[in-house]
């Protein structure tokens, strides 16, 4: 029966080979998403380990923070951009999963996010849910959430104002053009709660900060940042 298995998964693999998100290279056998090569490679941070890391020094001054960390470096043309990428514009969804799942995996071993209460991802504009089809900071809230076994929610948090693109735009401009995005709902079911807020890549920051701030001031006890990779400035 074995046997057989293996040989029909092999099958499969032939006619629809499966392809490494980071490096384009077929999968081997055992192998998910991503290739053992890849995993070994990418630029870990070690974040969750360092409470006064360079993402969490980001914020100072500016959002009150329990922890902050991002799992990789990001660096154009690198691999961890083609994982972004990927997941962002591509549909490939299931990096956001693995990705969670490999940052809640540090997370549990780490004594600073020991008692979060419920994952919050970053919220989409409807109008550009609707474009893309998806968000991509849920599917890695989704992977977080699995394994940290904590409840994901996507209510609580909403955006009422669509924006621009961040991507060209210096520190104080994505600032400004974060204010008074983000809408809270059902106030009274976060307070007192430790929330880790969560998003794919973290630049300037300007969006955590506009998210963090506005649950921060309906209730949130504790706030915490989780990220996949931080773009050092």
């Amino acid at each position: 029966m074995f046997t057989l298995k293996r040989y029909t998964e092999d099958l499969i693999s032939l006619l629809f080979p499966e392809l490494c998100y980071g490096c384009g290279n077929l999968l081997y056998h055992g192998e998910k998403d991503v290739c053992t090569s890849c995993l070994y490679d990418l630029p870990y941070t070690d974040y969750h380990i360092y409470p006064d890391n360079p993402l969490a020094k980001q914020f100072w001054g500016r959002l009150s923070l329990e922890a902050a960390m991002a799992m990789l470096y990001f660096k154009k043309g690198t691999k961890v951009q083609n994982l972004l990428h990927g997941l962002k514009y591509k549909s490939q969804t299931n990096i956001g999963t693995y990705l969670g799942k490999l940052i809640g995996q540090r997370l549990s071993k780490s004594q600073f996010y020991v008692d979060i209460d419920a994952i919050i991802p970053v919220p989409l504009h409807r109008k550009k849910l609707r474009l893309r089809g998806y968000n991509q900071s849920e599917y890695i809230a989704k992977g977080l959430a699995e394994e940290l076994k904590v409840p994901m929610d996507t209510k609580s948090l909403t955006r009422g104002t669509a924006t621009e693109s961040q991507t060209k735009k210096a520190r104080y401009t994505r600032y400004e053009n974060m204010q008074g995005v983000f809408c809270v709902n059902h106030a009274e079911e976060l307070a007192n709660k430790h929330i880790l807020l969560v998003d794919d890549v973290v630049t300037t920051g300007a969006t955590l900060e506009a998210c963090g701030n506005i649950l921060l001031s309906h209730g949130v006890k504790k706030l915490s940042v989780a990220a996949i990779a931080f773009a050092e400035q």
